[in-house]
């Protein structure tokens, strides 16, 4: 029996699939199933993972039914003692499993181990550093202020955990990863490993729409997880929604630049100085969002993406100077 079962939900995703099977085979830690739910793709996506010839690997096809389904399939076919999850387009470094099984080794209290994120283009090149932060023990007031695990791809899982909770809330469109770790949080302790061990993808095919979706199922999810813990208080409440104003702000200024999206940020800039008003202080990051927000609003979309591009790399160059 294995150790750890791998779980990697995949629909349409012949770009990343090939890549992200490989940063689990070339894991240090060898002890593991890897299972593949096939959610209905259409594309060359079965095939791709067909060229692999290792026993390790289960492959199982449904129609599409969506990430949160697929995710709870995987938990019912793994027989490993912990499961992880890992996104079809984001990629683990080597010794992602066995850090992370290692740490819950030797912390016996913890049933969650969790790593830092960077982030990379759709050509895996690096983006940004994620949050880096480390937290162990009750880290459920941190979990609540911001998801510091920042993807589905990120944590290590005892699987009677996950079952006792009944897996992932399948009701929910967008959140369902934070919603978990918080129901995690509320029951068990966290371990943090302090190294960057997985890269997640961020692809350029966010719109208007999505993040409207996005905010209400977050919103959703803080309230249940607020009614379930208290006692954190309001002032923690005001931080979390400011927190989370300013991800959506980031999130919606980042390309393709139109100016749909860009009215979308202002809304939530207002959002997060509001729920915290000492964010205001912050004035330097506001007027770049503000500054970015008003060059994707007024000028046509090629000279804003150029202008834009330009700044960043710029920034990036003063940095390496």
């Amino acid at each position: 029996m294995p150790t750890i079962s791998v779980i990697i939900p995949t629909y349409n995703s012949e770009k990343t699939i090939q890549r992200t099977i490989e940063s689990v085979l070339n894991q240090s830690f060898t002890d593991f199933e890897l299972i593949v739910i096939n959610d209905g793709s259409q594309d060359l996506t079965l095939d791709i993972i067909s060229r692999f010839n290792d026993p390790r690997i289960k492959v199982f096809s449904y129609p599409h039914a969506g990430g949160n389904v697929s995710r709870n399939r995987g938990i019912q076919a793994a027989i490993g003692e912990f499961v992880s999850f890992l996104d079809a387009d984001d990629i683990w470094t080597p010794d992602k499993l066995a850090k992370q099984f290692q740490a819950l080794q030797a912390e016996t209290t913890a049933k969650v181990a969790y790593s830092w994120t960077d982030h990379i283009d759709e050509n895996g090149d690096f983006l940004s550093s994620g949050m880096h932060i480390t937290a162990n023990g009750d880290v459920y007031q941190q979990l609540f202020m911001a998801n510091f695990l920042e993807n589905g791809s990120n944590p290590l899982i005892y699987r009677e955990a996950l079952i006792e909770l009944d897996g992932f809330d399948e009701s929910l469109n967008a959140s369902q990863d934070w919603d978990m770790w918080l129901r995690l949080a509320q029951k068990f302790n966290f371990v943090a490993v302090p190294s960057v061990q997985i890269l997640y993808r961020i692809s350029a095919n966010s719109v208007s729409s999505n993040l409207l979706r996005l905010e209400k199922s977050c919103l959703f999810v803080l309230e249940k997880a607020y009614q379930a813990r208290p006692s954190i208080g309001k002032h923690t409440w005001s931080i979390s929604l400011a927190n989370f104003y300013k991800y959506l702000t980031c999130k919606a200024l980042q390309q393709p630049f139109n100016r749909q999206k860009a009215l979308a940020a202002a809304i939530f800039l207002w959002k997060y100085v509001i729920n915290d008003f000492s964010r205001v202080k912050q004035i330097k990051l506001t007027l770049k969002l503000l500054l970015k927000i008003t060059i994707i609003t007024i000028l046509p979309t090629t000279l804003s993406t150029v202008i834009l591009t330009s700044m960043k790399k710029s920034k990036q160059l003063s940095h390496l100077t």
